[in-house]
Formats: structure tokens, C-alpha cells, sequence
């Protein structure tokens, strides 16, 4: 396998990952609303409108990878939806006591993830429109 080659099948990768994680964190946002308001930090407003408005986001950013004229836009698009939820991250850290049912390294892991996601999202966002 050639070089090219390598390097679009990692594209290809890349991008039903980011694709898969935000479909299914933008349903998740719909089908367990109250368990994803937990995670939203104390100091942000209208917890309910902040889940919904993000699984939104999520959910276009995943529909317009599938588009490649748009694919670019989406991807940049999900690496600011990413750094704009890395709060709710950490706070999930900080108040691990609050999701007893979410083993801490999970918790822990979490962050790196979010590198790896953004990484792949990178990725993505590079893709050639040409034939994908």
C-alpha cells in the first residue's frame, strides 16, 4: 500500500469516527436530555437549552461531513463545538462524586480522547472533495 494510499484510508477513518461520535452524542443529547444537563457546569445558563442547542450542532456538523462541498465547514465547525464543550468535561472531572455510575478513569480518559477527536477531526477537515 502506497503512502496515498495509506493516508486516505486514515482520511476514511477519520471520518466515520467523528462522524459515528457526533451522530450518536447528538441523539444522546435528545434521548437522555436530563443525564446530559448533569454535565452541564453550575455557571452556565438554561442547562436545557445549552444540551439541546449543542445536540443540534452535532448533529448538522455530522449531516454536513456526509456533504463533501460542505465537509470543510462542518469539520471547523465541530473543532469549536469540541473546545467550546471541554468545560463540561473538566467539571464531569471535578465532580466525579456526582456520576457514581462512570468509573474515573473514563472520567480521566476523557480529555486525551478529546485530543484524539480533535486530531481526526483535522483530519476531516483536510479531506479532498474529489471522488469522496
Amino acid at each position: 500500500m502506497s503512502a496515498m494510499q495509506r493516508s486516505r484510508r486514515i482520511d476514511r477513518i477519520a471520518l466515520v469516527f467523528v462522524f459515528l461520535w457526533f451522530l450518536l452524542g447528538g441523539i444522546a443529547h435528545f434521548a437522555f436530555t436530563a443525564t446530559e444537563m448533569r454535565i452541564v457546569p453550575d455557571w452556565i445558563p438554561w442547562p436545557r437549552a445549552t444540551v439541546l442547542a449543542s445536540g443540534v450542532l452535532e448533529l448538522a456538523g455530522a449531516g454536513g461531513l456526509l456533504v463533501p462541498s460542505l465537509r470543510r465547514w462542518a469539520a471547523w465547525g465541530l473543532v469549536a463545538l469540541t473546545v467550546a464543550v471541554t468545560p463540561a468535561n473538566i467539571y464531569l472531572l471535578q465532580h466525579a462524586d456526582r456520576f457514581p455510575g462512570v468509573p474515573v478513569i473514563a472520567l480521566v480518559l476523557r480529555l486525551p480522547l478529546q485530543l484524539l477527536l480533535l486530531w481526526a477531526i483535522w483530519r476531516v477537515a483536510g479531506m479532498r472533495t474529489r471522488g469522496d
